[in-house]
């Protein structure tokens, strides 16, 4: 059997999580990353999503996660995320009221033609992948 790495999701605020896992998979800036004990080190921007682990007693596991960067050593996967937060700790009612807040700020922006549209496009897709994440809990 593999051995295990130690992931660290961290915040500003909190540790999110800090424990065992077998494998990591995160939203890279570049596209979607996997690390197992003994991958080559290094550093990378992370982009909105799900980081998604195996414990190590099997259990899949998954966080949100708003951006930030990850470092992977050999034996150690530390994220550093603007915001995190696992995926029973999500309030759906909240996350669906953001996604209508961000597409109403969508379409007012197309009508004035006054972009903050980036804001607004990256909230509607943070508000998305919280979404699906929270109607997928086990």
């Amino acid at each position: 059997m593999a051995e295990n790495i130690t992931l660290e999701v961290v915040t500003p605020e909190k540790y999110v999580v800090s424990e065992e896992a077998q494998i990591v998979a995160s939203p890279g800036m570049f596209g979607e990353f996997g690390v197992l004990r003994g991958h080559t080190p290094f550093m990378t921007a992370l982009k909105v999503g799900p980081v998604r682990y195996t414990d190590a007693g099997g259990t899949e596991h998954c966080v949100f996660v708003s951006g930030g960067f990850a470092e992977a050593l050999p034996d150690k996967v530390t994220i550093l995320a603007e915001s995190a937060e696992r995926r029973r700790e999500i309030d759906l009612e909240r996350a669906l009221a953001a996604k209508q807040r961000a597409e109403k700020r969508l379409a007012e922006e197309r009508a004035r033609e006054e972009i903050d549209f980036l804001r607004a496009r990256l909230a509607l897709e943070r508000a998305i992948i919280r979404i699906r994440l929270a109607e997928t809990r086990k």
